[in-house]
């Protein structure tokens, strides 16, 4: 492992509109690479400007803390009384990697949020987080921490192969219980899932169940991007390796999408399979209306509503218009309360979803989001 320290100018990075997945607002990267080296990193794409040999080599900002705190007191300015949360966890770098257990600036991070009153949620593959449960408790007793962990699948073996510098699925699931017995939120990314390995219906099905069994709160699922370039090169120089048979499968489904997306086909197929197994064991496949209802401004609320109510209909196979609607009202900058009498004037709000959004400027909530959420 090659380690650099670095200066930076800047830590945290406010989304042009919040991200209805990870729920945040901000996010930030303390390092630059990734030492887990998961063949499969989307951060290993020239589009992220990673330098280096990704997977040996991590950047270090050395001044990180500095940075964020003079980057949170100015924030905290301009948000006044709202709370929003910062997630801790990036795709070039995870928090929690091995030089982490050096620099523990990640757990510094965590108590300058917690004495800044934020609340956050952390994303990451590492159980090293298990050293800060002391601060992660006292920032969820004081306002939200929600702890989420990315997975492949639940299959040990098969993430010895994609995923060698983690602690294995099984190792993982023990960390999520252990938060959750401690009272934080807790969830899954079940995302990437990778093509003809661990989206078989069987390992899907395992992987679920072992969520179910960890008592998660969410499970959120994603299938597999691979960027033309260094990620999709080596994610083949692995796939050759291992599963040579599946080589002509994969240039079958990954055509140099600009996106790196799969197929639309196949990404339909996967998504039904998911749908099916999710629902028969009755597990949130969005972060749950009660884990941020009191943590949004009521602009972001909306959209949070508004993008969720357009995943499952979607997800059912329907066609919708709260997507569109959704990313309008995020360009908008002041609060949609005082624009009640005009939300026929923001573009994609038509009656259904003007009606949606005044009941939850009223109420805080849908009962058409409710219904599409219930089991």
């Amino acid at each position: 492992m090659k380690v650099k320290e670095i200066k930076a100018k800047t830590i945290l990075r406010k989304h042009k509109k919040i991200d209805s997945w990870f729920l945040s607002r901000y996010g930030m990267n303390i390092y630059r690479g990734c030492i887990h080296n998961c063949a499969y990193c989307d951060g290993r794409s020239e589009k992220y400007n990673v330098s280096g040999d990704f997977g040996c080599e991590v950047q270090v900002k050395i001044n990180a803390i500095e940075v964020l705190r003079r980057e949170l007191d100015a924030e905290k300015k301009k948000m006044a009384a709202e709370k929003e949360f910062i997630m801790l966890g990036g795709g070039v770098g995870d928090s929690y990697q091995p030089i982490e257990e050096k620099y523990r600036f990640s757990r510094k991070a965590l108590e300058l949020l917690y004495e800044k009153d934020f609340p956050v949620s952390i994303l990451t593959k590492s159980t090293l987080i298990e050293r800060d449960l002391d601060v992660i408790k006292k920032i969820n007793e004081k306002n939200k921490a929600i702890v989420s962990f990315s997975f492949s699948s639940a299959c040990d073996k098969i993430s010895s192969i994609f995923e060698p510098g983690v602690p294995s699925p099984s190792e993982r699931l023990k960390t999520l219980k252990l938060f959750k017995k401690s009272g934080i939120p807790t969830g899954i990314f079940l995302m990437p899932v990778i093509p003809f390995i661990t989206d078989k219906p069987e390992i899907l099905n395992d992987t679920i169940d072992k969520a179910k069994k960890a008592d998660v709160d969410f499970i959120i699922f994603s299938g597999m991007t691979l960027k033309k370039g260094r990620q999709k090169d080596y994610f083949f120089d692995v796939l050759k390796k291992n599963y040579p048979e599946l080589i002509i499968d994969y240039s079958n489904i990954y055509k140099d999408n600009p996106w790196g997306n799969p197929a639309a086909e196949y990404h339909d197929y996967i998504q039904k399979i998911f749908s099916v197994i999710s629902k028969r064991y009755k597990i949130p496949v969005r972060i749950p209306y009660y884990l941020f209802k009191d943590f949004l401004s009521e602009n972001d609320l909306v959209v949070v509503i508004l993008e969720q109510i357009d995943y499952m209909i979607k997800n059912l196979g329907g066609k919708s218009p709260y997507g569109f609607a959704a990313y309008s009202i995020s360009k908008i900058n002041k609060p949609l309360s005082s624009i009640k009498n005009d939300l026929r004037k923001i573009k994609g709000v038509g009656p259904a979803t003007e009606k949606i959004i005044l009941e939850i400027l009223e109420t805080k909530n849908s009962k058409y989001y409710e219904k599409l959420m219930a089991f």
